[in-house]
């Protein structure tokens, strides 16, 4: 044996034919075919463990997992002889357990199994024409029964063995529903068939009795011992969407609960097979799996229906319906819920449901989603991620990156990453990829297209095309190992291309077969090529000649690879060897053992070799290559294997083939020489990404977050709002209870208070009764016995009227109770019909208020529309005027202007047509070098025209063909490029719209900053008044006050003058009294002029007072004025401003409905997405308000929203203003008018704005 070993790391893939082809093998682990394998997946930690297939097996056909998850039964078809293997699951690695394989009756395959209950049973259907059922007692490898299950060759789909009995099997297919038994050493029928024959395609059981039964016409039976119980069909109409719906249109008798057991698939190529065409419209029900409430069933495709039966009748209903999403990478998105969905099963604990489809892929859904989703259909999730549903014919690999590159017939290229083991990225295209090859940076890969050969960047989330060329069929492509050139095969004609600057420097032709497989030597100075030719050509790319070559015939070669020094070329092909060659002749020739070779690779040390096989398998060798049969051969696919490779540093293997299955490899050489290569470098974690997608992700990020701030802080304030609502609700209700809680206490301690005093007294009257009774009974003692007994009866009658009475307050006590509990309960009742009656009373002022606010609406409407026809009236008049006083000044410059003008016109016109003869004269140069190249060309192709005539013609036939539909096509780009100029011409106006109305927007702001200014002028002023009729008042305060003393002076004056006269009769004393009295009151010789001076100045302080009040009184009426003026300018500036705002909004409507237009021709031109923004780049308007490119803005309902929040910040800034001016003394404002409240204002502009 090799010393070479390769380990099965991951596999990518997975096989949907094999009946009964995913179940769990507990709560985190699923069993399910890839290649020829059978794969345990961790659904959690996504690790992946392999059972390998049987040595030289062609492939699964299918899988049983017993009910206790120990065994594991896989039917397999080795050399032409069908084997079952049983492995047991418990042991690690898996181990086999039994293989049966020696029979006593003719079988070509088994296509479907099951255990029995206690898994000691095993029982087998075989395909037809055989069509044998056998009952295995497997560990002894025992065959317990075989019958013929179906004597007309029907096709069987399932067999299945009753969960509760290991004697009793049911049987399943076209025409076919059959229930046996195991007795007396063979299987009997037990019932009889009834009614039309059904085409049965999936069954399950449901109890020991019962079954659920699915038909390729859309129906479910329920059959109990054999007789049906229960039917449903399911019908799909097509609703007026287009989409279709799925009806239950009958149902009859209902029966019990489902236990969850897991049902098998029938294969899925005999059903469509036998399906007809008229069934093609119903929906088939492929699978079916059982649960605790009920079972879900497939219902066409890309659908899945869950029943559950209805309680307290024996019937089952509809509850959900579960679907296939659309795939967004798809080219035809439509196209991905088409998928018939083959098997299904539940997890242990039901939590989760996996179904697989016919189209390779695996899917998943939280059984608690589909809960959550009332009235419509929850939708699946890739259980792992897309996988591959065709051949997979393309594979490369990079150095700086841990990535591998695909290509299938299914139509889409996928990046995988092996190092994490997910999916980067993957894209589906209409036409079918034939050979993919990586860039060795990571960046970038070439596509072989069957029209075209593509050169892709590999972005962040996309795979987008940068360069094509016309290279059809391009069936093998390779990137040189520095990456700077690549090579691509046309038929036999291997292209050369330089990366750098994108051209085609040279074309290999030589072979006379297409090219199978081209591989560069180490340094890219050469390129070895081998066909079905059987020719092995070694090119030199300096020259474009051959250096060595090597010719057979009668082999058709699948694969070539060079070793690491260059010297030596390895070939396989058809002739079932391995051949290395040096020097233009074979050196050595190793058999391949009866199979052949379609792959080869070798190390870059240069020790080891892998080969794939046309039965799947994989070869490791050691190199030099040993003469005996010295390999290790690993079971992989079930396909032909169609690419291999290694990676940079040989760590890891990588395979592909026919079965759309990708597998990776751990390889290692047990001598450990020269394998393990040290990475100087990790892998790269850079990415590509364009500007115009970074700038759009930002702009998105940045609109997220905002819109994310104000849904937080909206729902804060509503929140907060209801919080501070349920918090009154919820006090003034317990204020209530605990009012009327502590008067039914109350209540009950006076009922208990009044109980106890009664009881008391009673008790006090017992005690004086039986006192009395014992009085009367010692001094009556001699009396006779019959006053005794009467004594006796009265104590007997008070006993019981006691008893009487403590049930009488009981009772009293619960009839409280009751009544406090209703009068409870009536009050709730109460409250409650006042709370709805209030509500009804919000809803109907709520009314009121909208239908207010429209009348508002339309009342403000016709205001505009009259406003705007009076300026227009004057803005006619003077620009009239304005037209007539500029004619005169136009007459005399009319002149002077029509001769410059004619003068610049026809020195731009010189200068175009100088331009336009240069470029005609460049165009002409790159014609004629055009011209030279294609009479190459045609030389070249004259010379294969005269070695195969045949072939060519129709070759040309096919190329006239294409001409054709070139021209037409070419006449439908000369159309759609005259629409797309249409259409930019129609752009511009609006632009230019646009951009006036933003001018107009600047002017009216102007204004109103002006108008701001005259505001703050004025209220100065008014301050500057203020202060000078406060000084005004201070000084008549005090003249008034001077005004007072003098009274009061001349009062003292007067009473002391009347005391003098008092002495009138007396000299002496009058003359000292009027001495005293001159002395006190006059003290300055100057009095009289004083006098004279106090009336001049109260005079001029009158005269200054009116002029003063006067002013006053001018100003309040002129502040007034402008106050309504400036009322009046800042509504009429707002109103322009909503109306421009809307005329805008409807201008970048009709914008960006235009920019779709332009965009959908574009698309149908096959134009780049790069050139598309930067033709929108050019017609968009480049305004120095908008920080982002042209072509990005924000959404209508954003925009919108932000255009409402600048119109807030100005009501509230107005409001301000006007709150300021009213703070002043002895200004108000004009008539008690006020403005709108914010509440209106922000209705107002909201139902603007919608």
């Amino acid at each position: 044996m090799s010393t070479v070993v390769a380990q099965s790391l991951h596999v990518f893939g997975f096989r949907s034919h094999v009946a009964n082809n995913v179940f769990f093998f507990d709560e985190q682990i699923i069993i399910f075919p890839s290649g020829n394998h059978c794969v345990k997946y961790n659904v959690d930690q996504k690790w992946q463990k392999f059972i390998p297939g049987s040595d030289k097996s062609q492939g699964m056909l299918a899988l049983s997992i017993s009910p206790n998850r120990r065994y594991l039964a896989i039917s397999e078809t080795v050399q032409d002889r069908p084997i079952i293997t049983i492995y047991e699951l418990s042991s690690i690695p898996c181990r086999k357990r039994k293989v049966l394989s020696n029979f006593d009756f003719p079988a070509q395959k088994f296509i479907s199994m099951s255990f029995s209950p206690d898994s000691k049973y095993l029982l087998t259907q075989s395909s037809p024409p055989e069509s044998n059922l056998v009952y295995w007692l497997w560990e002894k490898q025992k065959v317990m029964a075989v019958i013929r299950s179906d004597l007309q060759n029907n096709p069987i789909y399932q067999v299945s063995i009753n969960p509760q009995d290991n004697t009793q099997v049911c049987v399943t297919g076209s025409g076919m529903f059959k229930l046996l038994r195991f007795t007396e050493g063979t299987l009997k029928q037990t019932n009889f068939q009834r009614g039309e024959p059904q085409n049965y395609l999936a069954h399950a059981w449901i109890t020991e009795e019962k079954i659920i039964v699915g038909t390729d016409t859309g129906k479910l039976f329920l059959f109990e011992s054999g007789d049906a119980r229960w039917e449903t069909s399911i019908m799909v109409k097509e609703p007026e969407n287009g989409s279709k719906s799925l009806e239950i249109i009958h149902e009859s008798e209902s029966l019990i609960e489902f236990p969850p057991v897991s049902s098998p698939v029938p294969s899925y190529e005999q059903i469509a097979a036998t399906s007809s065409h008229n069934q093609l419209l119903l929906p088939q029900v492929f699978a079916i799996a059982t649960y605790s409430k009920g079972f879900a069933c497939s219902a066409g495709p890309g659908r899945v229906l869950l029943y559950e039966k209805v309680e307290d009748k024996d019937c089952y209903r509809e509850s959900r319906e579960i679907r296939i999403p659309t795939d967004p990478q798809s080219n035809d998105p439509s196209q991905s819920d088409k998928q018939d969905i083959l098997c299904m099963c539940f997890s242990p604990s039901e939590e989760t449901l996996i179904a697989s489809t016919n189209k390779n892929q695996l899917y998943s859904i939280t059984m608690s989603l589909t809960e959550i989703s009332k009235g419509e259909p929850a939708h699946f999730e890739y259980l792992m991620y897309p996988l591959h549903s065709a051949s997979i014919l393309g594979l490369s690999t990079c150095i700086r990156k841990p990535l591998i590159a695909t290509c299938s017939l299914d139509r889409s290229v996928r990046i995988w990453n092996y190092e994490s083991n997910t999916l980067e990225l993957f894209k589906e295209y209409q036409e079918e990829a034939y050979s993919i090859s990586l860039h060795p940076s990571g960046h970038f890969i070439v596509v072989g297209f069957a029209d075209k050969l593509r050169l892709m960047n590999l972005l962040i989330d996309d795979i987008r095309s940068f360069k094509e060329y016309s290279v059809r069929g391009c069936k093998e492509c390779s990137f040189s190992n520095g990456g700077h050139l690549f090579a691509a095969v046309s038929g036999n004609v291997i292209h050369i291309f330089t990366t750098s600057s994108l051209e085609n420097i040279t074309n290999l032709k030589g072979h006379t077969g297409k090219v199978r497989s081209v591989v560069w030597n180490s340094d890219d100075s050469k390129l070895i090529s081998a066909g079905t030719d059987g020719a092995v050509y070694e090119w030199n790319l300096s020259t474009g000649k051959r250096e060595t070559e090597c010719v057979i015939k009668s082999c058709s070669y699948n694969s070539v690879t060079i070793s690491p020094d260059g010297k030596i070329i390895f070939a396989v092909g058809s002739d079932h060897t391995l051949k290395e060659i040096a020097d233009s002749s074979v050196l050595r020739e190793v058999s391949a053992f009866d199979v052949i070779y379609t792959a080869i690779i070798i190390s870059h040390s240069g020790r080891m070799m892998f080969v794939g096989t046309s039965v799947g398998t994989i070869r490791a060798m050691k190199y030099p290559l040993p003469a005996q049969k010295e390999f290790n051969e690993y079971q992989a696919h079930a396909g032909p294997v169609t690419k291999m490779t290694l990676t940079f540093d040989d760590q890891f293997l990588l395979t592909v083939a026919e079965d759309g299955c990708l597998f990776t490899w751990k390889v290692f050489d047990k001598d450990g020489r020269g394998i393990k290569r040290e990475r100087e470098v990790g892998f790269a974690e850079e990415v590509l990404v364009t500007k115009t997608d970074m700038e759009e992700k930002a702009q998105v990020m940045l609109e997220l977050k905002t819109r994310v701030e104000e849904l937080k802080m909206e729902n804060e304030y509503q929140l907060r709002l209801k919080d501070l609502n349920y918090s009154e609700k919820i006090k003034e209700l317990t204020d209530k209870f605990i009012q009327e809680m502590e008067a039914l206490k109350t209540k009950n301690q006076v009922l208990k208070t009044e109980k106890e005093r009664q009881d008391a007294a009673h008790q006090e009257y017992l005690d004086e009764l039986l006192d009395k009774q014992s009085r009367e009974l010692q001094d009556l003692e001699c009396c006779n016995n019959q006053k005794l007994l009467l004594e006796y009866e009265k104590y007997q009658e008070l006993q019981l009227k006691s008893q009487r009475m403590q049930e009488e307050y009981e009772k009293q006590l619960r009839d409280n109770d009751e009544t406090k509990s209703q009068a409870l309960e009536e009050l709730t009742e109460f409250y409650e019909a006042k709370l709805q009656e209030k509500t009804s009373l919000l809803e109907e002022a709520q009314e009121d208020v909208r239908q207010q606010l429209r009348e508002f609406e339309e009342t403000k409407k016709q205001i505009e529309e009259d406003e705007d026809r009076e300026i227009q009236d004057i803005k006619t008049k003077y620009e009239k005027k304005l037209r007539d006083e500029k004619e005169s000044n136009l007459r005399l410059k009319g002149e002077t202007g029509i001769m410059r003008k004619k003068f610049s016109s026809l020195q731009k016109e010189i200068e175009e047509r100088t331009n336009d003869i240069e470029m005609l004269k460049a165009e002409q140069v790159k014609l004629q070098g055009v011209i030279k190249s294609l009479e190459k060309d045609m030389l070249g192709l004259k010379r294969e025209i005269q070695e195969r005539d045949e072939t060519i013609q129709d070759k040309e036939k096919r190329i006239y063909d294409l001409k054709k539909q070139n021209q037409e096509l070419e006449k439908f780009k000369f159309v759609l490029d005259y629409k797309i100029k249409e259409l930019k011409k129609q752009i511009e106006p609006r632009e230019n719209e646009i951009k006036v109305m933003k001018e107009q927007i600047q002017e009216m702001e102007t204004e109103l900053e002006r108008f701001h200014k005259q505001n703050t002028q004025l209220e100065l002023n008014i301050t500057e008044l203020w202060q000078k009729l406060r000084a005004t008042d201070q000084e008549m305060r005090k003249e008034q006050q001077k005004e007072r003393d003098l009274e009061s002076l001349v009062r003292r004056f007067k009473t002391d003058l009347h005391n003098c006269v008092a002495y009138i009769q007396e000299p002496r004393l009058l003359k000292e009294k009027t001495r005293a009295l001159f002395e006190k009151y006059v003290q300055r010789a100057d009095m009289v002029e004083i006098a004279g001076l106090n009336s001049d100045l109260q005079q001029e302080y009158a005269r200054q007072r009116e002029h003063l009040e006067r002013n006053l009184a001018t100003l309040k009426k002129k502040v007034v004025k402008e106050s309504e003026l400036h009322r009046t300018d800042y509504v009429r500036i707002m109103q322009e401003n909503v109306s421009l705002i809307k005329e805008i909004n409807e201008l970048r409507r009709e914008l960006k409905l235009t920019r779709s237009q332009v965009f959908d021709l574009e698309s149908a031109l096959k134009l780049t997405k790069k050139g598309r923004p930067q033709e929108i780049a050019e017609t968009a308007p480049t305004t120095a308000m908008a920080p982002v490119s042209p072509t990005k803005r924000l959404n209508e309902q954003e925009e919108t929203e932000r255009i409402i929040e600048m119109q807030r910040l100005e009501i509230r800034r107005l409001r301000d203003q006007i709150q300021e001016q009213e703070q002043i003394p002895g200004f108000h404002t004009i008539a008690g008018i006020r403005l709108p409240s914010l509440i209106d204002s922000e209705v107002d502009f909201e139902v603007h704005t919608k």
